[in-house]
């Protein structure tokens, strides 16, 4: 799904160049359930942007279901990224206004399709989460639990090849945390999609079928879990 060659990220800080990330090789493939790793500062979040084309590799190549990613303008990247990627934050990024069903639809209405003709695939995929009987509750009405099971059917909305987690249980207890990460195990393991998750949490990590660990922008680490 995905290949990285010598992939590097470096940022202008004022009159400096600070490398976030150095040389990193990497494959990540169909259906694998993978956990980033590190201390903080190490590249986390900078690797999990770079995987969901929200920045570009200032040197390397990376690669996305065989499309290069240098290829593209900032308008097929982003068609690339509606498409294929689906997105999960610490913070669940819902819309306040918005009913559970109408989060779960945005990524559709973005794609062009009409709020009520998906209704029923938005009630489907809650239903995927356990939260059918709360489609019409704003996110204010919901558990931070909830929310995130929201932010999961979201990301499930266009049946993308892969989920981006940043963070997904920081903000929840651990029975939520558990019930989140066991969905998005499931997501994997059902559907063939590849989970990537940002965690600093071992216990989270420790469910994944691959740690990966960053430290100062560089891999250090690529292990299976043992079960």
């Amino acid at each position: 799904m995905y290949e990285l060659i010598d992939v590097s990220k470096t940022y202008r800080v004022g009159e400096s160049d600070v490398a976030a990330l150095r040389g990193v090789d990497l494959r990540l493939g169909a259906g694998e359930f993978v956990a980033i790793v590190g201390p903080s500062g190490s590249g986390k979040s900078t690797l999990l942007n770079l995987l969901g084309l929200l920045d570009r590799p200032s040197a390397g190549t990376l690669t996305l279901d065989g499309v290069n990613v240098a290829d593209l303008d900032e308008k097929g990247a982003a068609d690339l990224r509606l498409r294929q990627i689906g997105f999960i934050f610490q913070a669940f990024n819902l819309l306040a206004s918005l009913r559970a069903w109408e989060n779960v639809a945005v990524p559709a209405v973005l794609a062009g399709r009409r709020l009520g003709a998906v209704r029923e695939q938005c009630l489907e995929l809650l239903a995927r989460v356990g939260l059918v009987d709360r489609a019409e509750h704003f996110p204010s009405q919901l558990s931070g639990g909830q929310m995130q099971r929201v932010a999961i059917a979201r990301a499930l909305s266009l049946e993308p090849h892969v989920i981006l987690a940043d963070e997904p249980t920081g903000n929840l207890d651990s029975a939520s945390g558990e019930e989140v990460v066991g969905l998005l195990r499931k997501a994997a393991s059902d559907t063939g999609r590849t989970v990537v998750i940002v965690t600093h949490d071992p216990q989270v990590a420790a469910v994944a079928d691959r740690q990966l660990t960053l430290r100062d922008g560089q891999l250090v680490n690529d292990a299976r879990v043992a079960r």
